[in-house]
C-alpha cells in the first residue's frame, strides 16, 4: 500500500525539549521543515524560500560553470580585457548569488523560529539535568 503524504499541519501542542530540539535541527537541515513539524504556518513560506532558493543555486550554478567551462581560456588569457570578463561573469553569477540570498533568507528565518520553538518547550522532567558550565 502507497504511503500517503500531507502537507497539513498537525495541531499546535506544547513541545517536549527533546521534540523541539529535533525540530530546530530539521529547520537547520531544510528550512521550514521543523517549523512544521511543531505547527508552525510560517514553516510554509520558510520551506517555500528554502527550496526556492536551492533550485534557483542549482539552476543557474550549473549555467555559470558551463558559462566557465566555454569561456576557460579566454579568462585566463592575459590580453584579454579582464574588466569586460567580470561584467560578464557578474551576469551569469549574479541569478545564482540571489537563489543563495533567498535560501539565506529562509535558513534565517527558520533558525529565529527554531529558537522561539525551543525556549517555549517544556521542560521534561523525565530528562536528565543539565550540566553546569565549568
Amino acid at each position: 500500500m502507497p504511503m500517503k503524504i500531507s502537507l497539513a499541519l498537525g495541531e499546535r501542542r506544547p513541545l517536549s525539549r527533546q521534540t523541539a530540539w529535533g525540530c530546530l535541527t530539521s529547520n537547520i537541515a531544510l528550512p521550514g521543515s521543523g517549523s512544521l513539524m511543531a505547527g508552525r504556518k510560517s514553516g510554509y513560506p520558510q520551506a517555500f524560500l528554502g527550496l526556492g532558493g536551492m533550485v534557483l543555486t542549482v539552476i543557474f550554478g550549473v549555467r555559470a560553470l558551463l558559462w566557465m567551462l566555454a569561456n576557460w581560456s579566454r579568462t585566463r588569457d592575459p590580453a584579454t580585457d579582464q574588466f569586460a570578463v567580470m561584467g560578464e561573469m557578474w551576469s551569469v553569477l549574479r541569478w545564482a548569488f540571489l537563489g543563495m540570498a533567498i535560501f539565506g533568507l529562509g535558513w534565517l528565518w527558520a533558525l529565529a523560529s527554531s529558537y522561539a520553538i525551543v525556549r517555549s518547550a517544556k521542560n521534561d522532567p523525565s530528562a536528565p539535568p543539565k550540566l553546569p558550565n565549568p
